[in-house]
């Protein structure tokens, strides 16, 4: 197995804290609640990340012909939650910004079981030769300690000192989004050398999976009978997956499958951010909310 570079292990755990306690600031138990006030709208979404997401990337993985490493990397990454870049991006598009947030919610604490479960099944489907260092337990106790802890304690501060945490919210995810940015620099450049000669395969894949997410995910809850504004958070939420997360598992597993989401993440942006802006202008009209020439909110 690769060994991980000392500097990705430091710079993981601590910027996946950040991320995700900057995200504990902005949810409070009501948002974990809204699965029994607006149940439809969740659970089509939370059906999108938790099934439709993963069997995206195994058929695309599939369709290319990755390497088996790659391969079990995208998939790791098409399991993984939602994230605070898609709840901003949500807002921008004039979307559900609750149900976006509900679903980041959620979908991070179910990540403590379907993580591991689709990272089990990858290494199955594409032979990776990782079953005997991947432990189901070990991977989700894992998890549980770099996604729920830190989610844990940003509500808990955001809980006791209210005030505090909601002027703050702004900069936490300013040091969040550098954080990120930090995670995605290290990933690419520790392993760029390795995976030189495939880069353009798997660009052309998290494209692939990227436009896929967010196109089938959209349709499937125009389907489920969401409206517009609804429709647009669950397929920012599929679009824009919190890669950090599949950088910090993949790193503790073989740093080889950290590289999809890192590439992953480098498009993600562009792809959401011209999806929020396209859904912006069709929300706003839908909504009648912004005279003609003037900008969204």
């Amino acid at each position: 197995m690769a060994e991980t570079s000392p500097v990705v292990l430091v710079t993981l755990p601590l910027a996946l804290a950040l991320i995700m306690g900057s995200l504990g600031l902005s949810l409070t138990p009501a948002d974990f609640r809204r699965v029994l006030t607006q149940p439809r709208g969740v659970l089509i979404g939370l059906g999108n990340l938790l099934v439709v997401s993963p069997l995206l990337a195994f058929g695309v993985a599939t369709l290319y012909g990755l390497d088996a490493f790659f391969a079990v990397g995208l998939v790791l990454l098409g399991s993984t939650p939602g994230g605070t870049t898609a709840n901003m991006l949500t807002h921008l598009a004039r979307g559900d910004t609750a149900l976006s947030v509900s679903m980041t919610a959620l979908s991070s604490i179910a990540a403590v079981v379907t993580v591991p479960l689709y990272l089990g099944l990858a290494i199955d489907r594409f032979d990776a030769g990782l079953s005997a260092d991947v432990s189901l337990v070990g991977t989700s106790a894992q998890v549980f300690a770099i996604t729920v802890v830190p989610l844990a304690v940003g509500m808990l501060i955001r809980s006791r000192r209210t005030d505090w945490a909601v002027a703050r919210q702004e900069t936490a995810r300013k040091v969040a989004l550098v954080a990120f940015l930090v995670v995605v620099v290290v990933s690419v450049a520790s392993e760029f050398g390795r995976v030189a000669d495939d880069i353009a395969d798997l660009a052309l894949a998290v494209v692939t999976l990227n436009l896929l997410a967010m196109g089938v995910s959209f349709a499937l809850a125009r389907l489920g009978r969401l409206d517009g504004r609804q429709a647009t958070a669950v397929a920012l939420e599929l679009g824009v997956h919190n890669s950090t997360v599949a950088i910090a598992v993949g790193s503790l597993i073989d740093p080889r499958l950290t590289i999809p989401a890192a590439v992953y993440s480098v498009f993600m942006f562009l792809t959401g951010g011209a999806f929020a802006r396209l859904m912006s202008r069709r929300n706003a009209a839908a909504e009648g909310a912004v005279p003609a020439g003037q900008p969204g909110r």
